[in-house]
């Protein structure tokens, strides 16, 4: 029974040209960008350093019969192929990109005057999964864990599960970059007829 269940959608990506890092290693994967660097910048699975990039990755999992019945959460993997920062000098952050999805975003401002302020990650979901039969299963179904190897702080997208709505994520702090890896799961808790359900998700960074 394949369930091929959801899209991954950046909904923004670098508006201008790409700056400069001021990397501070023992902040891991919170750093500080220098002001040279993009106003606004949101990685989604493949994504590209100094430009815009369209790609929108699936996640998906496909159950036998004998899944299905056993109730067992299943891991979901990607087509993802991105498992280098785009903004930590090419650091391994996702080292197993086929069932993982690197998630990163950063804000800064030019004035140097206002160095206050933050932005704020979030992702939408639809309320189901749809089928072209008209069956449906709950968003909530699907979830994430997050890892960043290495990293102190991990959790600095944490882990989490789709609500079928908007959903804040993490707030991002001014003249700083976050990032970490996404691993998802699908969690079988009810017997669903057989069939490709399809929803997409999308994530956005909003400015104060």
């Amino acid at each position: 029974m394949p369930l091929r269940l959801f899209s991954i959608d950046p909904a923004l990506a670098w508006l201008m040209a790409a700056g400069v890092l001021a990397a501070n290693a023992a902040q891991a994967w919170t750093l500080t960008i220098d002001r040279a660097g993009p106003r606004v910048f949101l990685h989604v699975g493949n994504g590209t350093a100094d430009a815009d990039n369209s790609t929108i990755n699936r996640v998906e999992v496909s159950l036998t019969g004998a899944q299905l019945l056993s109730g067992v959460p299943q891991a979901m993997t990607t087509d993802s192929t991105q498992s280098q920062s785009l903004q930590r000098n090419g650091f391994t952050t996702c080292p197993n990109p086929a069932s993982q999805i690197l998630v990163g975003t950063s804000y800064r401002h030019n004035n140097i005057n206002h160095e206050r302020g933050s932005t704020v990650l979030s992702v939408t979901s639809p309320p189901s999964l749809t089928s072209a039969s008209g069956d449906t299963i709950p968003f909530s179904e699907i979830s994430w864990s997050v890892s960043a190897p290495g990293s102190p702080t991990p959790n600095v997208i944490p882990s989490g599960s789709f609500t079928g709505a908007q959903q804040t994520l993490a707030t991002v702090a001014v003249n700083t970059y976050i990032e970490n890896c996404h691993s998802f799961s699908y969690a079988n808790s009810a017997l669903q007829a057989a069939g490709t359900y399809n929803g997409r998700v999308t994530y956005t960074i909003t400015i104060p």
